[in-house]
């Protein structure tokens, strides 16, 4: 079972949430300019694209790596935005009027409610969404949510990698540099970043003996927002 606990408005945890932050920035721009200019095919304009490249702190990709290879970027070349349009238009927070992004009574509300907004938002992405269909391979990771995060709450508690994530779930024989390579990257892409883009797991990412070693950890944001089956398995925290 995943229970997402209630927190408040002014809960300092929130802050951890790159997904929320970047829908906090996106309702408050359309609600102070009146909207966001759309394309004929419906995506935003060029102009807040750039806006949110620069202003949403993304994780991984920083405004000046981003504009390092191109002057010029779409909403599909920022896939955090592309995602979080469909997010806004299918919870109703926002809508296409007349060639513009226009929020909802409901989306001006929710604004000014990060942690209410949290509450729509964060488990409608994590649990709800095909997240293959914005992944590089179109891959799922055979498994479901309940059983990922309640194993993910016990191995992650004090940090672990990716592949030891992995392999508690799918055997120890799979790899990136052999044949399992393809159902890793699914459950990183499906599972993993997922989780990370909410805020709820961080990951660091070092060189060892040639390889790339993925450590994962959970934020503080999963430990008060999350009620799990799995919980009073946990170990507590030694405090020096």
């Amino acid at each position: 079972m995943i229970e997402f606990r209630s927190l408040t408005d002014d809960h300092p945890d929130l802050a951890h949430s790159p997904l929320l932050r970047a829908a906090l920035l996106t309702l408050r721009y359309a609600q102070a300019h009146g909207s966001i200019g759309l394309t004929k095919t419906k995506t935003f304009k060029r102009v807040f694209v750039h806006w949110a490249v620069e202003h949403f702190d993304w994780p991984g990709k920083s405004a000046a790596e981003m504009f390092r290879y191109s002057k010029v970027i779409n909403e599909y070349d920022f896939p955090p935005l592309e995602v979080l349009h469909y997010l806004l238009i299918t919870l109703r927070l926002g809508r296409h009027f007349k060639g513009e992004f226009r929020l909802t009574r409901r989306g001006s509300d929710l604004a000014q409610a990060p942690a209410q907004l949290f509450a729509e938002l964060i488990p409608f992405f994590v649990l709800k969404i095909d997240h293959a269909s914005y992944a590089r391979f179109q891959e799922r990771p055979f498994g479901k949510w309940d059983v990922w995060m309640n194993v993910i709450n016990v191995e992650a508690d004090h940090g672990t990698t990716e592949r030891a994530l992995f392999a508690a779930f799918y055997g120890e024989e799979h790899d990136w540099d052999n044949a399992g390579w393809r159902e890793m990257a699914a459950f990183s892409s499906c599972v993993l970043r997922p989780l990370e883009w909410t805020g709820l797991l961080v990951q660091t990412r070092e060189e060892r003996s040639g390889k790339h070693v993925h450590h994962v950890f959970k934020t503080p944001l999963w430990r008060s927002a999350l009620k799990l089956d799995t919980d009073g398995m946990l170990q507590p925290v030694s405090v020096q």
